[in-house]
Protein backbone atom coordinates (compact mmCIF):
# COMPACT_ATOMS: atom_id res chain seq x y z
CA UNK A 1 0.00 0.00 0.00
CA UNK A 2 1.18 3.55 -0.72
CA UNK A 3 1.69 6.25 1.88
CA UNK A 4 -1.48 7.93 0.57
CA UNK A 5 -3.73 4.89 0.99
CA UNK A 6 -6.32 5.67 3.72
CA UNK A 7 -7.00 1.94 4.08
CA UNK A 8 -3.44 1.36 5.25
CA UNK A 9 -3.51 1.09 9.06
CA UNK A 10 -0.07 2.67 9.18
CA UNK A 11 -1.69 5.78 7.70
CA UNK A 12 -5.04 5.69 9.49
CA UNK A 13 -4.81 3.53 12.63
CA UNK A 14 -8.12 2.48 14.16
CA UNK A 15 -9.36 4.16 17.33
CA UNK A 16 -8.91 2.36 20.63
CA UNK A 17 -12.63 1.68 20.94
CA UNK A 18 -12.62 0.03 17.48
CA UNK A 19 -10.08 -2.61 18.48
CA UNK A 20 -11.37 -6.14 19.15
CA UNK A 21 -11.69 -7.29 22.72
CA UNK A 22 -14.11 -8.46 25.36
CA UNK A 23 -15.64 -5.99 27.85
CA UNK A 24 -13.37 -5.34 30.81
CA UNK A 25 -10.18 -6.53 29.08
CA UNK A 26 -7.52 -4.64 27.20
CA UNK A 27 -8.33 -4.83 23.48
CA UNK A 28 -5.93 -6.46 21.05
CA UNK A 29 -3.96 -4.92 18.20
CA UNK A 30 -2.49 -8.24 17.07
CA UNK A 31 -4.28 -8.12 13.71
CA UNK A 32 -4.03 -4.39 12.97
CA UNK A 33 -0.95 -4.67 10.74
CA UNK A 34 -1.64 -8.14 9.42
CA UNK A 35 -1.00 -11.72 10.43
CA UNK A 36 2.49 -12.44 11.67
CA UNK A 37 3.29 -8.78 12.41
CA UNK A 38 6.49 -8.44 14.43
CA UNK A 39 6.84 -4.64 14.53
CA UNK A 40 3.71 -3.50 16.35
CA UNK A 41 3.29 0.26 16.43
CA UNK A 42 6.76 0.81 14.96
CA UNK A 43 4.83 0.23 11.71
CA UNK A 44 3.60 3.80 12.12
CA UNK A 45 7.11 5.09 11.40
CA UNK A 46 6.56 5.30 7.64
CA UNK A 47 9.18 6.65 5.20
CA UNK A 48 7.20 9.88 4.75
CA UNK A 49 6.99 10.46 8.50
CA UNK A 50 10.69 9.73 8.99
CA UNK A 51 11.59 12.15 6.20
CA UNK A 52 9.38 14.84 7.75
CA UNK A 53 10.94 14.26 11.18
CA UNK A 54 14.42 14.67 9.72
CA UNK A 55 13.45 18.25 8.77
CA UNK A 56 13.27 19.08 12.48
CA UNK A 57 17.08 19.15 12.63
CA UNK A 58 17.98 22.86 12.67
CA UNK A 59 21.06 23.36 14.82
CA UNK A 60 22.64 19.96 14.17
CA UNK A 61 23.07 19.43 17.92
CA UNK A 62 23.15 15.72 18.73
CA UNK A 63 22.30 14.15 22.08
CA UNK A 64 23.19 10.64 23.15
CA UNK A 65 20.35 9.25 25.25
CA UNK A 66 22.38 6.30 26.54
CA UNK A 67 23.56 5.92 30.11
CA UNK A 68 26.66 3.75 30.67
CA UNK A 69 25.83 0.04 30.75
CA UNK A 70 26.91 -0.08 34.40
CA UNK A 71 25.06 3.08 35.49
CA UNK A 72 22.48 1.14 37.51
CA UNK A 73 24.64 -0.07 40.37
CA UNK A 74 23.67 -2.34 42.01
CA UNK A 75 21.45 -3.66 39.21
CA UNK A 76 17.67 -3.64 39.57
CA UNK A 77 15.24 -6.51 39.03
CA UNK A 78 17.79 -9.17 40.05
CA UNK A 79 19.87 -8.57 36.94
CA UNK A 80 23.63 -8.93 37.09
CA UNK A 81 26.37 -6.35 36.79
CA UNK A 82 28.34 -6.38 33.52
CA UNK A 83 32.04 -7.19 33.71
CA UNK A 84 34.46 -5.94 31.06
CA UNK A 85 37.66 -7.83 30.34
CA UNK A 86 40.22 -6.40 27.93
CA UNK A 87 41.83 -9.17 25.91
CA UNK A 88 45.31 -8.01 24.92
CA UNK A 89 46.64 -9.80 21.86
CA UNK A 90 50.27 -10.40 20.92
CA UNK A 91 51.69 -8.28 23.69
CA UNK A 92 49.74 -5.18 22.73
CA UNK A 93 49.28 -5.40 18.98
CA UNK A 94 45.51 -5.25 19.44
CA UNK A 95 42.92 -5.32 22.20
CA UNK A 96 39.48 -6.93 22.16
CA UNK A 97 36.55 -6.59 24.57
CA UNK A 98 35.00 -9.46 26.45
CA UNK A 99 31.72 -8.62 28.21
CA UNK A 100 30.55 -11.10 30.81
CA UNK A 101 27.26 -11.18 32.72
CA UNK A 102 25.86 -8.56 30.34
CA UNK A 103 22.13 -7.86 30.60
CA UNK A 104 21.10 -5.71 27.60
CA UNK A 105 18.14 -4.40 29.63
CA UNK A 106 20.25 -3.42 32.63
CA UNK A 107 20.58 0.27 31.75
CA UNK A 108 19.16 2.45 28.93
CA UNK A 109 17.17 -0.14 26.98
CA UNK A 110 14.27 -1.30 24.84
CA UNK A 111 11.70 -3.95 25.71
CA UNK A 112 10.82 -6.00 22.64
CA UNK A 113 7.29 -7.27 22.05
CA UNK A 114 8.44 -10.67 23.31
CA UNK A 115 9.49 -9.29 26.69
CA UNK A 116 6.21 -9.19 28.58
CA UNK A 117 3.20 -11.48 28.20
CA UNK A 118 -0.39 -10.29 27.99
CA UNK A 119 -1.34 -13.48 29.82
CA UNK A 120 1.06 -15.90 31.45
CA UNK A 121 2.87 -17.72 28.65
CA UNK A 122 1.19 -15.75 25.83
CA UNK A 123 3.05 -12.90 24.15
CA UNK A 124 2.24 -10.37 21.41
CA UNK A 125 0.52 -12.04 18.49
CA UNK A 126 -0.31 -15.10 20.58
CA UNK A 127 3.26 -16.42 20.67
CA UNK A 128 4.15 -18.87 23.43
CA UNK A 129 7.41 -19.31 25.31
CA UNK A 130 8.50 -22.00 22.84
CA UNK A 131 7.82 -19.60 19.95
CA UNK A 132 10.01 -16.99 21.59
CA UNK A 133 12.79 -19.51 22.12
CA UNK A 134 12.51 -20.73 18.52
CA UNK A 135 12.61 -17.25 17.00
CA UNK A 136 8.98 -17.30 15.86
CA UNK A 137 7.92 -14.31 17.98
CA UNK A 138 8.34 -10.52 17.82
CA UNK A 139 11.85 -10.53 19.26
CA UNK A 140 14.28 -7.62 19.17
CA UNK A 141 15.88 -8.34 15.80
CA UNK A 142 12.64 -7.30 14.06
CA UNK A 143 13.24 -3.70 15.16
CA UNK A 144 17.01 -4.01 14.77
CA UNK A 145 16.76 -5.05 11.14
CA UNK A 146 14.42 -2.15 10.41
CA UNK A 147 15.67 0.60 12.72
CA UNK A 148 13.65 3.06 14.78
CA UNK A 149 13.31 6.69 13.67
CA UNK A 150 10.80 9.52 13.69
CA UNK A 151 9.65 12.59 15.54
CA UNK A 152 10.50 12.52 19.22
CA UNK A 153 8.36 14.69 21.52
CA UNK A 154 9.83 15.48 24.93
CA UNK A 155 7.24 15.73 27.70
CA UNK A 156 9.01 17.48 30.56
CA UNK A 157 7.21 15.98 33.54
CA UNK A 158 10.16 16.88 35.77
CA UNK A 159 9.64 20.59 35.08
CA UNK A 160 5.86 20.29 35.34
CA UNK A 161 6.03 18.71 38.80
CA UNK A 162 8.81 20.88 40.18
CA UNK A 163 11.96 18.72 39.88
CA UNK A 164 12.73 15.20 41.06
CA UNK A 165 13.79 15.08 44.69
CA UNK A 166 12.32 18.48 45.54
CA UNK A 167 8.96 18.85 43.83
CA UNK A 168 8.20 15.15 44.16
CA UNK A 169 9.76 11.88 45.28
CA UNK A 170 10.85 9.97 42.17
CA UNK A 171 11.38 6.79 44.18
CA UNK A 172 7.70 6.55 45.09
CA UNK A 173 4.95 4.94 43.08
CA UNK A 174 3.87 8.39 41.92
CA UNK A 175 1.40 8.12 39.01
CA UNK A 176 1.64 10.55 36.10
CA UNK A 177 -1.94 11.12 34.99
CA UNK A 178 -3.39 11.71 31.54
CA UNK A 179 -4.20 15.26 32.66
CA UNK A 180 -0.51 15.81 33.47
CA UNK A 181 0.61 14.33 30.15
CA UNK A 182 -1.76 16.72 28.40
CA UNK A 183 -0.42 19.65 30.43
CA UNK A 184 3.15 18.73 29.44
CA UNK A 185 2.09 18.34 25.81
CA UNK A 186 0.46 21.77 25.82
CA UNK A 187 3.61 23.26 27.36
CA UNK A 188 5.57 21.67 24.54
CA UNK A 189 3.22 23.28 22.02
CA UNK A 190 2.69 20.15 19.93
CA UNK A 191 -0.10 17.92 18.73
CA UNK A 192 0.39 14.19 18.49
CA UNK A 193 1.11 12.78 15.05
CA UNK A 194 1.01 9.06 14.18
CA UNK A 195 4.40 7.43 14.72
CA UNK A 196 5.68 9.91 17.32
CA UNK A 197 8.06 8.71 20.03
CA UNK A 198 7.01 10.06 23.42
CA UNK A 199 10.14 10.95 25.40
CA UNK A 200 9.01 10.98 29.01
CA UNK A 201 11.40 13.05 31.14
CA UNK A 202 10.66 12.47 34.82
CA UNK A 203 14.09 13.33 36.23
CA UNK A 204 14.37 9.86 37.78
CA UNK A 205 17.67 8.77 36.22
CA UNK A 206 19.61 11.93 37.08
CA UNK A 207 18.16 11.81 40.60
CA UNK A 208 19.25 8.16 40.91
CA UNK A 209 22.79 8.93 39.74
CA UNK A 210 23.12 11.56 42.47
CA UNK A 211 22.29 9.09 45.23
CA UNK A 212 24.83 7.44 47.49
CA UNK A 213 25.65 3.75 47.55
CA UNK A 214 23.29 3.08 50.47
CA UNK A 215 20.25 4.52 48.69
CA UNK A 216 21.05 2.65 45.49
CA UNK A 217 21.53 -0.59 47.40
CA UNK A 218 18.15 -0.13 49.03
CA UNK A 219 16.51 0.38 45.63
CA UNK A 220 18.15 -2.74 44.22
CA UNK A 221 17.34 -4.94 47.22
CA UNK A 222 13.59 -4.45 47.00
CA UNK A 223 10.91 -4.17 44.35
CA UNK A 224 11.91 -0.75 42.97
CA UNK A 225 9.33 1.97 43.46
CA UNK A 226 9.34 4.73 40.87
CA UNK A 227 7.31 7.50 39.33
CA UNK A 228 5.72 6.58 36.02
CA UNK A 229 2.58 6.52 33.94
CA UNK A 230 -0.63 5.98 35.88
CA UNK A 231 -2.31 2.61 35.60
CA UNK A 232 -5.80 2.22 34.22
CA UNK A 233 -7.67 2.04 30.94
CA UNK A 234 -7.75 5.83 30.60
CA UNK A 235 -3.96 5.81 30.14
CA UNK A 236 -4.01 2.84 27.76
CA UNK A 237 -6.70 4.50 25.63
CA UNK A 238 -4.81 7.82 25.63
CA UNK A 239 -1.55 6.29 24.41
CA UNK A 240 -3.25 4.27 21.67
CA UNK A 241 -5.39 7.16 20.42
CA UNK A 242 -2.32 9.43 20.38
CA UNK A 243 -0.94 6.83 17.92
CA UNK A 244 2.57 7.06 19.34
CA UNK A 245 4.90 4.31 18.15
CA UNK A 246 6.95 4.19 21.34
CA UNK A 247 7.23 5.62 24.82
CA UNK A 248 10.81 6.05 26.01
CA UNK A 249 11.35 7.24 29.57
CA UNK A 250 14.15 7.95 32.02
CA UNK A 251 12.60 5.82 34.76
CA UNK A 252 12.90 2.06 35.39
CA UNK A 253 9.60 0.85 33.90
CA UNK A 254 7.82 3.69 32.01
CA UNK A 255 4.77 3.01 34.21
CA UNK A 256 4.50 3.72 37.92
CA UNK A 257 6.15 0.80 39.66
CA UNK A 258 5.32 -1.64 41.10
CA UNK A 259 2.18 -2.50 39.11
CA UNK A 260 -1.01 -4.07 40.38
CA UNK A 261 -2.85 -7.27 39.48
CA UNK A 262 -5.90 -5.86 37.70
CA UNK A 263 -6.42 -5.96 33.95
CA UNK A 264 -5.24 -2.38 33.48
CA UNK A 265 -2.95 -2.20 36.52
CA UNK A 266 0.12 -3.44 34.62
CA UNK A 267 0.82 -1.28 31.57
CA UNK A 268 3.55 -3.64 30.37
CA UNK A 269 0.94 -6.33 29.92
CA UNK A 270 -1.44 -4.03 28.03
CA UNK A 271 1.01 -1.91 26.04
CA UNK A 272 3.53 -4.58 25.05
CA UNK A 273 1.51 -7.78 25.16
CA UNK A 274 -1.74 -6.49 23.66
CA UNK A 275 -1.11 -3.25 21.76
CA UNK A 276 2.44 -3.73 20.45
CA UNK A 277 3.83 -0.45 21.80
CA UNK A 278 7.61 -0.14 22.02
CA UNK A 279 8.81 0.78 25.53
CA UNK A 280 12.22 2.25 26.29
CA UNK A 281 13.46 2.64 29.86
CA UNK A 282 16.20 4.51 31.72
CA UNK A 283 17.11 6.70 28.75
CA UNK A 284 19.39 9.62 29.61
CA UNK A 285 17.03 12.50 28.82
CA UNK A 286 18.34 15.19 31.17
CA UNK A 287 20.69 17.03 28.83
CA UNK A 288 18.13 16.96 26.03
CA UNK A 289 15.43 18.29 28.37
CA UNK A 290 17.60 21.24 29.36
CA UNK A 291 18.29 22.02 25.71
CA UNK A 292 14.57 21.85 24.93
CA UNK A 293 13.82 24.25 27.77
CA UNK A 294 16.50 26.67 26.56
CA UNK A 295 15.32 26.66 22.95
CA UNK A 296 11.59 26.30 23.56
CA UNK A 297 11.57 23.41 21.08
CA UNK A 298 10.37 20.06 22.37
CA UNK A 299 10.26 18.08 19.12
CA UNK A 300 13.40 16.37 17.83
CA UNK A 301 14.53 13.88 15.23
CA UNK A 302 14.87 10.62 17.14
CA UNK A 303 16.73 7.50 16.07
CA UNK A 304 17.60 4.19 17.70
CA UNK A 305 19.41 1.08 16.52
CA UNK A 306 18.62 -1.86 18.80
CA UNK A 307 21.18 -4.65 18.91
CA UNK A 308 20.55 -7.31 16.28
CA UNK A 309 20.30 -10.24 18.67
CA UNK A 310 18.37 -13.06 16.97
CA UNK A 311 15.75 -14.24 19.43
CA UNK A 312 16.62 -11.58 22.01
CA UNK A 313 13.89 -9.95 24.06
CA UNK A 314 15.61 -6.63 24.77
CA UNK A 315 18.47 -4.36 23.77
CA UNK A 316 20.55 -1.45 24.86
CA UNK A 317 18.82 1.74 23.68
CA UNK A 318 21.44 3.03 21.22
CA UNK A 319 19.28 6.15 20.92
CA UNK A 320 20.08 9.64 19.62
CA UNK A 321 18.13 12.88 19.42
CA UNK A 322 18.88 15.76 17.04
CA UNK A 323 17.78 19.38 17.49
Amino acid sequence: MSDADPADPAQSPPAYDALPGAPGECPSAWSVFGAGDRLGLINLQTPARIAAAAQLVRSGRMFSLNAPIDAIDPPMYERGAPRLELVVEAGGVAIDDHLDNFYPQGSSQWDSLAHFADRRGRFFGGAGVDDVRAGRAATIEAWAQRGIAGRGVLLDIDALLGSAGTGFDPASTRPITVVELEAARERAGIRWQPGDVMLLHTGYLEWYLRQGADVRAGIASAQPCAIGLAHGEEMVRYLWDAHVSAVASDNPAVEAWPPGDGEFDCLHRCLIGRLGLALGELLALGELARACRATGRFEVFFTAAPLNIPGGVGSTANALAFL
